[in-house]
């Protein structure tokens, strides 16, 4: 929540009709339901310290199994399109889970060889 502000900052500075501003859409639309999902969560829980019913806990798991995604896709953005990272920024390389895609940039060689 905390860093929603500063994710629209960066969604907006990226161009119209790459896969970047698409993946951060999903991103931040992802992370707003997963939020959500939490907070109705909590309200089911509220004041009741006996054990959770099945609602509260399906929701934890969908709540957990959606930040999931997201956090994938906030990798996504940063470390294989280079959003806010990078000069040269690749706003349309493929998908890390594209057949046969190679990463966007050299890795970064740590140390001696």
């Amino acid at each position: 929540m905390v860093a929603a502000p500063f994710g629209l900052v960066d969604r907006l500075a990226i161009p119209t009709g790459t896969r970047a501003k698409a993946v951060g859409a999903w991103h931040g639309a992802g992370n707003a339901l997963a939020l959500l999902i939490f907070a109705i969560d909590w309200l089911l829980r509220h004041g009741d310290l006996t054990a959770p019913a099945a609602p509260p806990i399906v929701l934890s798991f969908l709540g957990v199994g959606l930040s999931a995604v997201t956090g994938w896709l906030g990798g996504e953005l940063v470390d294989r399109l280079g959003v806010v990272v990078d000069n040269g920024a690749h706003l349309n390389t493929p998908s890390s889970l594209a057949a046969g895609s190679a990463p966007s940039r050299p890795p970064v060689r740590r140390g001696r060889a």
